[in-house]
């Protein structure tokens, strides 16, 4: 159940890119799970991959293939991640390029390839891609971005993109992002599958701290169960098709109004993945303020974020607020001073001075759990930084979902 969402009913076209979709039958018949993303000569390409040391083949071969710094194509796979599949992973995301390449008139080092879906099973991905390929390319067209959307979902209830327009000195410039996730979402980088185009004329060092910044204040802060994917990618496409000066560096005069509105789609996109999260029935914003430095913070906000106990006390509505005392406590803050710890639940304070506010009723704090959306702020009392994460709650139906997954 997708918490205050609902799938885009338009998104922007970017000049200069198109898109196409087709059902390749990699996991389910009849379901559209293959998109080829064809970009114009000229377009800058930035990306962010997922840490974990078991990266899927997809993963190192888009990372090698944007390192010779051309891009002309992306081509993206649901159903399997081609994910610990060794050497026949590797030469099935290469022959994919090759696929591409040879349908598109470009190299096939120009071509990134992304998978998703289940981990560990090798498929005939490459033969299966060769196949629905043509189907794919004849659609590709600049106004498919709800299309790729949905094609991309795999646990995903609904699709997930948004666009911004912006009007800067007379001129307008858009951006438009695509997303999917639902389950192991606890980025380290980005997170699952996000794409994001802009027709601003991003170049460089300019495109590449644009798209980390970006990543950082959005897709790095949030979890739905605290694993992180082998398969996360993030890319940023400027195609420069705005009549715009070209923004070099984070220096330049219209750095900041395109950088600001990447990162509004960005933490759109990351939000409506924790929304969209396996079986989540409650949106739940972490706030952690006083902390001495971000990453205090932040490792208090994991620590509740990730607690089981936490999440299933929300799913049921129930304010055992002693559950987020312990979260805090155990969050490897050796010299916290816990008289001076404060804990909302949305507007109401059920601690203060480290114990239960005296003014705190449990009926008050039940009305707050029965929403949808808590807010959690936290102050510390031991400093000046403030950092926020999002997530939500844990429910019988994530243990399904994850039970059944491969059925």
């Amino acid at each position: 159940m997708a918490i205050g969402i609902s799938a885009p009913q338009h998104l922007d076209p970017i000049s200069g890119i198109r898109l196409g979709t087709t059902a390749a039958g990699i996991r389910y018949a009849g379901r559209q799970d293959l998109t080829l993303i064809a970009l114009e000569a000229g377009t800058a390409v930035a990306g962010v991959f997922t840490r974990n040391r078991f990266r899927a083949a997809p993963v190192i071969v888009a990372e090698r293939h944007l390192a010779r710094g051309t891009v002309q194509a992306l081509l993206i796979n649901t159903g399997n991640a081609n994910a610990g599949t060794g050497a026949e992973g590797m030469a099935a995301a290469e022959e994919s390029c090759r696929i591409v390449a040879e349908a598109l008139g470009c190299r096939p080092e120009e071509v990134l390839p992304f998978s998703t879906g289940v981990i560990g099973e090798v498929a005939p991905l490459a033969e299966r891609i060769g196949a629905a390929l043509p189907a794919c390319a004849a659609r590709l067209r600049p106004d498919a971005w709800i299309d790729a959307a949905t094609a991309i979902m795999t646990t995903d209830t609904v699709a997930k993109g948004c666009s911004v327009r912006v009007a800067l000195d007379g001129v307008h410039f858009t951006v438009t992002g695509i997303a999917k996730g639902s389950g192991m979402i606890r980025p380290d980088m980005a997170t699952m599958l996000a794409y994001i185009a802009t027709d601003a004329p991003l170049q460089g060092l300019a495109l590449e701290r644009c798209l980390h910044d970006a990543v950082e204040r959005s897709f790095n802060r949030i979890t739905v169960d605290g694993d992180t994917s082998t398969n996360d990618a993030c890319i940023l496409m400027a195609t420069g098709k705005a009549a715009m000066d070209p923004i070099r560096t984070p220096q330049d005069p219209a750095y900041g109004r395109v950088a600001a509105a990447v990162e509004a789609v960005a933490l759109q996109l990351a939000q409506a993945i924790v929304r969209d999260g396996e079986g989540a029935t409650k949106f739940i914003p972490i706030t952690v303020t006083g902390g001495r430095d971000p990453q205090e913070c932040l490792k208090v906000a994991y620590r509740m974020a990730h607690s089981p106990l936490i999440k299933t006390a929300f799913f049921a509505s129930d304010p055992n607020w002693g559950r987020l005392l312990a979260a805090i406590g155990a969050a490897g803050i050796d010299d916290l001073n816990v008289e001076k710890v404060q804990i909302w639940l949305g507007e109401l304070r059920i601690v203060r001075d480290g114990a239960r506010d005296p003014d705190y009723r449990e009926t008050a704090g039940q009305a707050v759990m029965a929403a949808t959306e808590i807010p959690i702020r936290v102050d510390l009392g031991r400093g000046t930084a403030e950092e926020r994460i999002w997530t939500c709650d844990l429910s019988h139906d994530y243990v399904r979902i994850n039970a059944d997954y491969r059925s």
